[in-house]
């Protein structure tokens, strides 16, 4: 390994774009992975486990038929190709989890070698390399990796938790600025719809909504009739379970209607991850109400000119997968509900 000791890369990683001039890494086509070379603020990590963002492996998982060995060729070809795994089709790409390896010195103490740790921040802007794919789990989104990254000095990570299994705890982090923006938004005796809400990120954001709503508020979880409704209605926490196409606004938009009197939801949390389910959040929202985009496939574009064209006067947010304490946030929700840690256990660290 070369260590480039004398010399401090850009704080955001400006300094491993190769391509286009000027952008940052996740806006970059193509990154330097070079894994053998560090720069003195810069974190090496052994990479044990790729979580996939949900929308990514969704539409990798579609393109490849349900084939396990195309959807290794996908990624390898993606990573060679942009020196990171970012989807083409989706922009998205997800979290890892590893062992570090290395530590530039002016990185000294925040990490040291053989702390076992889960990246925060997207593999769209990780300098990736990756040896061998060893297995892919299609019902989790997890790719089980020989592989090394690159994390910047602006990159956050955490430290695998002592409490829990590594699978689980990063199946959570993958998706844990969904609760943690949900906290933010959702206030007592509001009613909250939350689509896509039979996912990992729909019931963490459920759990978070009727802790927040409280006795007062009422939940309303939304989720394809292929989806994991039944898991969710185990848990207790919605007051309404509707079994809809998020792709189709119209039947949303009416069902909503039905179990709330007319009156819509006052938040919606979309946590789909496949496209085209932005007029339903929309149209599921009451006048002057929220809604909350979470997943990666939503689009602004479809979002902002399809609102107009309804007239819905609603806020909406585009989610941000960085807030402070999102990670501790998504953690306790495991250690403080022993039904839905159990439930996520069975389906992510089994």
């Amino acid at each position: 390994m070369v260590n480039k000791l004398d010399l401090d890369g850009n704080a955001f990683g400006a300094h491993r774009v190769l391509e286009p001039a000027g952008a940052l890494p996740q806006a970059a086509f193509k990154l330097d992975n070079d894994v053998d070379v560090l720069w003195r603020n810069e974190i090496l990590v052994d990479v044990s486990a790729l979580n996939v963002d949900s929308a990514s492996f969704t539409q990798l998982w579609r393109a490849a038929g349900g084939d396990k060995v195309r959807v290794a060729r996908s990624i390898l070809e993606i990573v060679d190709r942009h020196g990171k795994l970012v989807n083409p089709e989706t922009g998205s790409g997800g979290v890892f989890t590893g062992t570090v390896l290395a530590v530039g010195d002016a990185l000294t103490g925040r990490a040291r070698p053989g702390d076992k740790i889960i990246s925060l921040v997207s593999l769209t802007l990780t300098p990736l390399k990756i040896d061998r794919i060893k297995e892919i789990d299609e019902s989790t989104d997890r790719v089980e990796v020989e592989a090394r990254a690159i994390l910047f000095e602006a990159g956050q990570f955490v430290e695998v938790p002592t409490d829990m299994p590594a699978p689980l705890a990063l199946a959570v982090l993958d998706v844990c600025g969904a609760p943690a923006r949900t906290a933010e938004m959702v206030r007592p005796g509001e009613t909250v719809a939350i689509i896509g809400a039979g996912g990992k990120a729909g019931m963490l954001s459920a759990q978070v909504a009727r802790e927040k709503a409280g006795a007062t508020g009422t939940i309303i979880g939304i989720d394809h009739p292929d989806g994991n409704l039944s898991l969710l209605e185990s848990l207790g926490l919605c007051d309404e379970h509707l079994l809809l196409d998020a792709t189709d606004a119209l039947a949303v938009n009416e069902s909503v209607a039905h179990v709330t009197g007319g009156r819509m939801a006052d938040i919606v949390i979309n946590c789909v991850n496949v496209p085209h389910t932005e007029m339903a959040s929309i149209l599921a929202c009451a006048e002057g109400g929220r809604v909350y985009f979470f997943g990666m496939a939503t689009s602004f574009a479809r979002a902002a000119l399809g609102a107009e064209g309804v007239a819905r006067d609603v806020q909406m947010t585009i989610g941000n997968g960085f807030s402070r304490a999102h990670a501790e946030c998504a953690l306790d929700l495991m250690r403080n509900n022993p039904e839905l840690r159990a439930l996520f256990e069975n389906m992510y660290a089994g």
